[in-house]
């Protein structure tokens, strides 16, 4: 299927590794221009290096900026005049007791995981609306509607993002432009391999993901964590001309953690 992406201007933010380069890469690979970023030039260049040995006709750069903050932000928007695609995907998490969570974390998480995309979705939609066409996409979670209880600062802005996006998409109602979210579930990504280390499942990944699945997420029908790719290719749909009448929606790849039907 030609996802008709050929051209398109793509920032994927946190795209040096995970989810967000799986993202960069399949936009790579239907054509589309892309943008890597991530908080270090070492990290950049070692991204957009691996997607052109990957698809050796891709049209692939970098914006090292850390978009955790409003410098960040900032900077990235210096560098990149438009974008036709913009993927809020970077975030970052950290189990936690709720009662050993202070403020600074719980402001550290919403900066980051919510305001990075504010800040860079505010900026780029004028663009949008000249050309009467865009897309912005939020990666959320699950956890977004079934807040985790060892880390709740995290959910907190899952659902941030969620509400973000669905007010921006009324803003455009009407227009070329289309606004929505993506609940990844439970990725095996290089966050998760630190999570499970924090979590205390030392160097046994698989035991881990055994019991993850039975006593933290119970509900999960995949029953196994998803690959990058597996959420990547719903973001890279939503971001293509052919989701042109999904907007304003919150979209789960989340392996059926969540048990509602809608």
């Amino acid at each position: 299927m030609d996802l008709q992406l050929a051209g398109k201007k793509v920032l994927v933010t946190g795209s040096t590794a995970g989810i967000g380069f799986a993202t960069a890469s399949a936009f790579a690979a239907e054509g589309a221009s892309v943008v890597v970023n991530g908080r270090t030039q070492e990290r950049v260049d070692a991204a957009v290096a691996k997607i052109r040995k990957l698809h050796p006709q891709a049209d692939a750069s970098g914006v090292a900026s850390d978009v955790s903050n409003a410098a960040g932000c900032a900077k990235l928007i210096q560098a990149l005049g438009r974008v036709d695609i913009l993927v809020n995907n970077m975030g970052i998490f950290e189990p936690k007791p709720f009662e050993q969570i202070p403020d600074e974390d719980w402001l550290r998480l919403f900066e980051a995981n919510v305001m990075s995309g504010v800040r860079l979705s505010r900026h780029y939609l004028s663009g949008m609306r000249q050309k009467n066409w865009g897309r912005i996409l939020f990666v959320s979670s699950e956890s977004a509607v079934q807040i985790p209880a060892e880390m709740i600062h995290y959910g907190m802005t899952k659902t941030a993002q969620v509400a973000v996006a669905r007010g921006i998409a009324e803003t455009v109602a009407g227009t070329g432009i289309t606004v929505n979210s993506v609940l990844a579930g439970p990725t095996r990504s290089e966050g998760v391999e630190t999570f499970i280390a924090q979590m205390g499942a030392g160097g046994n990944s698989a035991a881990f993901e055994a019991e993850f699945f039975k006593s933290i997420r119970p509900t999960s029908l995949l029953k196994r964590f998803e690959t990058v790719e597996e959420v990547a290719n719903m973001i890279v749909y939503l971001g293509s001309p052919l989701a042109s009448a999904t907007t304003g929606a919150a979209l789960r790849v989340d392996g059926g953690v969540v048990r509602a039907i809608l």
